[in-house]
């Protein structure tokens, strides 16, 4: 069975960075697109930035762009997302996500197969 494991949320003053990491494990873990989302109390999740397995296709949601970019790891069961400039209404739960395929670029919570637990991200003003 395949898991998702974020990590690297915290506590960060507005416009520093952070980066998050999500490790995908399991024997049947291959070729999925993957992706992260946010969440905030109340409200519905959101993506932030997707990308297919390969790492070449992206999708940025307009809050993200120019400051956060999302990559995949060497051996591909990695997806990071560094974000810079950050401000307080990034504060949210991000959610790591996957799809079982490996061209699709995750844009909804319907495109996901896989989530992880989440790792909170606060920034303070």
């Amino acid at each position: 069975q395949v898991q998702l494991v974020e990590s690297g949320g915290g506590l960060v003053q507005a416009g520093g960075s952070l980066r998050l990491s999500c490790a995908a494990s399991g024997r049947t873990f291959r070729n999925y697109a993957m992706g992260w989302f946010r969440q905030v109390p109340g409200t519905e999740r959101e993506i932030v930035a997707a990308c297919t397995w390969s790492g070449i296709n992206t999708y940025y949601a307009d809050s993200a762009k120019g400051r956060f970019t999302i990559t995949r790891g060497n051996a591909k069961n990695k997806v990071y997302l560094q974000m810079n400039s950050l401000k307080p209404e990034d504060t949210a739960v991000y959610y790591c996500a996957a799809t079982r395929s490996s061209t699709v670029v995750i844009t909804t919570t319907q495109g996901v197969d896989l989530w992880g637990q989440g790792t909170q991200v606060t920034v303070s003003s």
